[in-house]
């Protein structure tokens, strides 16, 4: 639970993703023609809208339409076995970097832009083998789909917190610990990963074809898979010519709705110079990749590597202010920004060099800094934990208020006409119900939940390519009895059924407030999301309950596996909505990944756990305290001398500062001045070695982009093969502590 910063993922339990902007690139290649012979989804040639709107109660009756706009349809396989595999496999490589960065720090991402990249590597150094089959926009929508959809497993069934909080720092009178083993610990990760997916279908209309939320990160990803496969015309209407960018195969040029035909091989032979430019991100990836595990194969013969003593010995040993070099922190300090990362060095120098000293030579922390029980790195805790809480409730406060502002109008003029429909003698049909005046508007002065002009033109996927409301409503019923089945397996009566469903169908409240925030500010707050669910147990489960503190973690952890995974879908279907890919491939291939990657995070978990002292010097789990932290203060349990008034002080500062941020969304550069919560929090609770790696990666970003004004892409490739490198070859180190190799 916890805070976190970037597509990356920061968990405290939570997930923030924020895009690298993508506006220009260095590099192009051109597209390839996929057969619609392939095996898959077939698609028909040409489709009109169909006059038949499934959504209920949400859109009212078509008005006739003088000439019918036919779709963009894009043809071919949406859904293959071979970008399935490929999905897979570096969806894996992505989840061993994620359990690793988790148990470390908190750090998770999904990575789609790189999965984006990999994949079309992998089918370029196949090209010879593939034949008339070559590997479509559409297959790579498939691949990323799929990559991250399993590389966010590690958090979303809360292998990185919330299940080593319930093995290692669950206490006996707690009910603790709770050992799952490998079997009970598959079981807890596949309960977890479907309902959250299945939920995202039914809110997909509503936030990405009516109110066509940006949702940053996805588009991202679709302009790099555009830019890619060679539609760089489609890019170029996208940015500024076509009416509406953000439409169904918007990044698709009217030419190049079938991606085939001589006419894109000719291209292809003229665009060899721009084809280039893959190459040499792929060899960046590459060189990155290796650099990256190279060096942390170093640091398994040279541990003093990881924590270099550069403010002197004393403030190392004793204040624990050292730098780990790492560069895969110092890649995921580029992805995350110099803002984030500034914000989270001011919490580390908060943190470790005022309260910790403070607390420390006060008694209000006699055991040694380090100690998590009676030294200051655990009593500041408390101090971030309040600045995390205070975060949540102002910005989702936020959020919720301003829905309910957004959507009062429409509700209070559908409701009474819905109860005079119900009485006898009431008009029949949706036409009269639904009907609004065309003029009301929202806030930002866009249409509400009615159908109008304008969103006529918001085109949709073909109906064969949506996933159908029978799926939905099935799958979404057998997805939460089979959640909760699930949790009562591995619990038992230490869970009890009432408090697993509440959790469920509250997850699938807040996960709304999260596919709305991520969409608007690329940010997933499902850190706030999980502790709002551990404040809400606490007032439902009583303190007398042995099993409190349990039942609140595993309420926030539903909680949050259910905003996350709806965030996640909601992303890859805007990346897949903008390029033409088939809702209903991204759906069951998300579903196939958060199966494999619910599976894989069981094992990878037990391979790190029986290896490696959890919690230790290289898997200090933070997240993991601040998951049970936050149980035992809601709880009930009482705080360390002084704790409370200097929790409650920073909480009602960060809670100004928070409301600030929250008015400030139009003015970016402002809004950067002001610290964010979340962030200072992260960097309080982390040990200043990852935080100062962060900020150097950070202040790189800053030099890259605005100093010298260079293209996005190459560096986000960079960060992105330091991050892979460690993180993957890191199985490397795990294989030579498992047999016993000496340190240096």
């Amino acid at each position: 639970m916890a805070g976190s910063i970037t597509t990356p993922v920061d968990d405290g339990g939570g997930v923030r993703k924020r895009s690298s902007s993508l506006t220009s690139f260095s590099s192009s290649s051109s597209s390839f023609s996929s057969s619609s012979a392939a095996s898959g989804l077939a698609i028909p040639a040409v489709v009109h809208d169909d006059p038949n709107d499934t959504s209920p109660l949400l859109t009212p009756s078509p008005s006739p339409s003088p000439s019918p706009r036919k779709r963009k349809i894009i043809r071919g396989s949406h859904f293959t076995p071979r970008a399935l595999a490929v999905g897979l496999l570096v969806g894996l490589i992505i989840c061993f970097s994620n359990m690793y960065f988790g148990l470390q720090t908190g750090w998770v991402s999904t990575m789609t832009m790189p999965a984006s990249l990999l994949g079309f590597g992998i089918f370029r150094l196949l090209r010879d083998r593939l034949g008339d089959l070559p590997f479509s926009p559409v297959e790579n929508v498939l691949v990323q789909t799929v990559a991250g959809s399993m590389a966010i497993m590690p958090l979303g069934c809360g292998f990185v917190g919330v299940v080593p909080a319930m093995e290692y720092l669950l206490r006996e009178e707690e009910m603790g610990p709770v050992r799952m083993g490998l079997w009970r610990g598959c079981v807890w990760g596949v309960g977890l990963c479907f309902f959250g997916v299945v939920f995202a279908v039914p809110l997909r209309r509503q936030v990405l074809i009516r109110e066509q939320l940006k949702f940053p990160s996805g588009f991202s990803t679709a302009v790099l898979i555009s830019v890619l496969h060679g539609q760089t015309k489609g890019v170029e209407e996208a940015g500024g010519e076509r009416k509406n960018p953000h439409g169904f195969a918007s990044l698709v040029g009217d030419d190049e709705s079938s991606y085939g035909g001589e006419e894109v091989r000719d291209g292809e032979e003229e665009d060899n110079k721009k084809s280039e430019g893959w190459k040499r991100n792929v060899r960046l990836l590459i060189v990155c990749f290796l650099l990256s595990g190279i060096s942390t194969f170093a640091t398994y013969f040279l541990p003093v590597l990881r924590n270099i003593p550069i403010f002197g010995s004393v403030a190392a040993s004793t204040w624990l202010w050292t730098l780990n070099p790492s560069l895969a922190y110092v890649g995921q300090g580029i992805i995350m920004g110099p803002a984030t990362t500034l914000h989270m060095l001011l919490g580390a120098v908060v943190g470790w060099g005022v309260l910790s000293p403070l607390a420390k030579n006060k008694g209000w922390a006699p055991g040694p800094v380090s100690d998590w029980e009676h030294g200051s790195k655990g009593w500041i805790v408390w101090v971030s934990l309040a600045i995390m809480l205070a975060d949540s409730v102002v910005s989702l406060g936020y959020l919720a208020f301003r829905s309910v502002r957004l959507y009062w109008p429409r509700i209070k003029g559908v409701l009474p006409k819905s109860v005079r429909n119900l009485l006898p003698g009431g008009r029949q049909g949706y036409a009269s119900l639904l009907r609004t005046d065309s003029s009301s508007e929202s806030e930002d002065g866009g249409p509400l939940l009615a159908e109008t002009e304008e969103e006529k033109e918001h085109d949709d996927a073909p109906p064969d390519q949506q996933i159908s409301n029978k799926v939905v409503s099935i799958g979404l019923a057998a997805s939460i009895i089979f959640c909760v089945g699930c949790i009562h397996y591995v619990f038992g009566d230490l869970v009890p059924l009432y408090a697993t469903i509440t959790a469920v169908f509250m997850a699938l409240v807040l996960s709304i407030m999260g596919v709305r925030a991520l969409g608007e500010t690329d940010l997933n707050p499902v850190s706030g999301i999980s502790k709002l669910a551990q404040l809400f147990f606490a007032f439902i489960i009583p303190q007398s309950n042995k099993s409190s503190v349990l039942i609140n973690l595993v309420a926030g952890a539903v909680s949050e596996a259910g905003a996350l995974q709806a965030g996640d879908l909601m992303q890859d279907l805007k990346t897949g909505h903008l390029l033409g890919a088939a809702p209903k491939a991204q759906f069951w291939g998300q579903v196939i990944g958060a199966t494999a990657g619910a599976v894989a995070s069981a094992f990878i978990y037990q391979l790190y756990t029986s290896v490696y002292t959890i919690p230790g010097d290289l898997f200090q789990v933070p997240t993991g305290y601040v998951w049970i932290f936050t149980a035992r203060l809601v709880t009930g349990e009482g705080l360390p001398p002084m704790a409370k008034e200097w929790a409650v002080g920073a909480a009602l500062l960060f809670a100004v500062t928070t409301a600030a941020r929250t008015s400030m969304t139009r003015t970016k550069r402002l809004q950067a001045l002001v610290p964010g919560g979340i962030a200072v929090a992260v960097g309080m609770y982390n040990v200043p070695s990852f935080t100062l790696a962060r900020t150097i990666g950070g202040l790189l970003s800053w030099w890259w982009r605005s100093y010298k004004g260079w293209q996005d892409t190459p560096l986000i490739v960079l960060a992105s093969g330091f991050i892979l490198g460690e993180g993957f070859l890191s199985i490397v180190n795990l294989i030579m502590q498992s047999a016993g190799v000496p340190h240096l």
